[in-house]
């Protein structure tokens, strides 16, 4: 560890994150203090701590013993479920939470699994926005009015997208990536409450459909750079 920590200063970086399990405080002061006698800042290293996961298939705990050399590779988790949902279902707790991650609930093509619920909202809304094409010689010849987001469902929606600066703000302040996951599930709830109450393409108002086209473009682009912070993809059908 030490020579590890070593080679990485040597070659110029000036913050060190590492991420060890609950067991390993005690590790905490003895690196810094090796560090810092072999010259450097022990400020310089940051060590998050994680709770252990548990996982589950069919409501059943999968047991594991390292004694017993029974266990399940991460590599496992990731062939079975994939790696989009594997990665986000790790992101979406906060560092003193534990995980229970169920295999079952990660293979759902439903709105059960909350990384399908937001790639969804940006899958549902790049289907609106195929949809317009047949409208695009209209949309062209109107302007945007954002006075026409009056109702309470379109102005709560402009709220939430307002807020991913300080989310990912928050996020980078406290290493803690849940945060987007949050917001981006937050975001997409709000998108299916608005979807479920208001048609976006009218053809009778081009003015409104160019209006709540323009709000449900913004949060299928913040979705995307949401996901894409996360290292998660953010397909254009589902």
């Amino acid at each position: 560890d030490i020579a590890y920590h070593l080679n990485k200063l040597k070659r110029g970086f000036d913050r060190l994150i590492d991420i060890w399990g609950p067991d390993h405080h005690g590790y905490i002061p003895r690196l810094k203090a090796s560090v810092e006698a072999l010259g450097y800042d022990r400020k310089k290293i940051s060590v998050l701590i994680v709770q252990l996961a548990t996982l589950f298939r069919g409501g059943e705990t999968l047991s594991m013993s390292t004694r017993k050399g029974e266990f399940i590779t991460l590599g496992e988790v990731i062939d079975e479920v994939g790696g989009d949902v594997t990665k986000f279902f790790f992101l979406m707790r906060n560092l003193d939470s534990h995980l229970d991650f169920d295999l079952e609930t990660a293979k759902k093509s439903s709105m059960d699994n909350p990384v399908y619920y937001i790639q969804y909202a940006h899958a549902r809304i790049a289907s609106i926005n195929g949809f317009c094409e047949k409208l695009k010689g209209k949309l062209s010849k109107v302007r945007y009015n954002p006075e026409l987001h009056s109702g309470p469902g379109e102005l709560s929606l402009i709220r939430k997208l307002s807020e991913f600066p300080l989310a990912i703000e928050a996020a980078a302040r406290t290493l803690e990536p849940y945060r987007i996951v949050e917001y981006l599930n937050d975001l997409a709830k709000e998108f299916h409450s608005f979807y479920a109450k208001h048609r976006v393409v009218s053809d009778d108002n081009v003015e409104l459909t160019k209006a709540r086209l323009t709000l449900v473009l913004g949060v299928k682009a913040i979705l995307a750079s949401g996901l894409d912070l996360l290292g998660i993809s953010f397909p254009e059908r589902m």
